[in-house]
């Protein structure tokens, strides 16, 4: 059997490239021949990501259009037809068997053209309120992989497969990290610990709020591993101690997860997903500043079942400390969230996904 050819689209945000690769990765488990290739938006984070991780890709000149009045949205209907230009020159060209979207305005005219093609197509919706991208595609393709229920507000439900999101792999096994991680950050067993993350470029309202209250968390004889985001690092790095490690990027995500007591996270589909599998007491702060709110939606998906804590930044001023000295005293109510949050987890997302691009593979064959 000739090897198969996958076209994985998307990006963006880190949140739309990492599930890609792990689909990728696992694909490629089942099948080692398969020939992949990425197509993304030139200007964005997968043009380097997606290389480092091993596999080729193309950038279309694409972006989303801004909320607010902006020069750049009269560019939109210029960057729509180039895009699809190409997208129908890399689908003439690579001849992919399938074509798999993770959502991001980067996976638009690919799927677009793709569809209208008859390549058989599957998109991944990482979010419990699906982005205008994938509304937009989901008439067309096959199949629509979600990780939240109540999704066919935004699709069609005979199309919808329940999976979750992929996450890495070494987070399935943190459980008797604890000891190694507190080693590797050079932290203290006898302190509580609190990883404080806020995505790989960084949360400001997060590292304000943070900044503002580690004489609150010294006189609690609290310790903070702090991933400030590369944009922030250099602004707080001077306040680095004995019992405040404090982070651009942290590599050994497993590590940092095993080390904590308490996780403050925005609420990212990815981090919502990797929070559900770590199963520790989690504050939700999600960004306001996210299109349809979609990270204050995915949080109140996961706080409605009494699984973590949500803060909307308007609210840290008044409730941040109040939240978090409970939390810090009641080892009973930290357990009791961490339970809760690993009840709806979905640890095998990834080979769920595979499954149902596996039967759109042999069904096209």
């Amino acid at each position: 059997m000739k090897p198969y050819k996958v076209i994985l689209s998307g990006g963006g945000t880190g949140g739309h490239i990492y599930p890609a690769i792990a689909i990728a990765r696992e694909i490629e488990k089942r099948y080692p021949n398969t020939e992949f290739l990425f197509v993304g938006a030139k200007d964005r984070m997968e043009m380097e990501k997606v290389p480092k991780a091993g596999y080729n890709i193309e950038g279309l000149w694409i972006s989303g259009i801004q909320r607010k009045i902006s020069l750049e949205n009269l560019k939109f209907p210029f960057k729509l037809i180039s895009s699809l230009w190409k997208s129908n020159k890399i689908l003439k060209r690579f001849q992919p068997d399938v074509v798999i979207g993770t959502g991001g305005f980067a996976s638009g005219p690919l799927l677009k053209r793709a569809t209208s093609k008859k390549i058989p197509a599957l998109i991944q919706e990482q979010n419990s309120y699906a982005g205008i991208t994938n509304k937009l595609l989901s008439k067309n393709v096959q199949k629509i992989c979600v990780a939240y229920d109540e999704m066919h507000r935004f699709f069609p439900k005979d199309k919808i497969i329940k999976t979750g999101n992929p996450v890495r792999n070494d987070l399935l096994t943190i459980t008797n990290k604890r000891a190694e991680a507190l080693s590797i950050y050079e932290l203290s067993p006898d302190k509580k610990t609190l990883l404080v993350i806020g995505g790989s470029l960084g949360a400001r309202a997060v590292n304000e709020l943070i900044s503002k209250q580690l004489d609150f968390f010294t006189s609690h004889e609290v310790q903070i591993l702090w991933q400030t985001g590369k944009l922030y690092y250099e602004q707080y790095k001077h306040l680095a101690s004995k019992h405040v490690k404090i982070m651009a990027y942290i590599d050994q995500m497993d590590m940092a997860y095993a080390a904590a007591d308490i996780i403050i996270s925005r609420a990212g589909a990815s981090s919502v997903s990797e929070l559900c599998i770590v199963g520790k007491a989690t504050v939700f702060i999600p960004s306001p500043n996210v299109a349809e709110d979609h990270q204050t939606k995915n949080a109140l998906a996961i706080t409605e079942k009494n699984a973590a804590i949500l803060l909307r930044q308007t609210e840290l001023d008044a409730k941040f400390q109040t939240e978090l000295k409970n939390l810090i005293q009641d080892k009973e109510r930290r357990e009791a969230l961490g339970t809760a949050i690993k009840k709806l987890a979905l640890p095998d997302a990834t080979q769920d996904i595979v499954d149902e691009v596996e039967k759109l593979l042999k069904n096209n064959a």
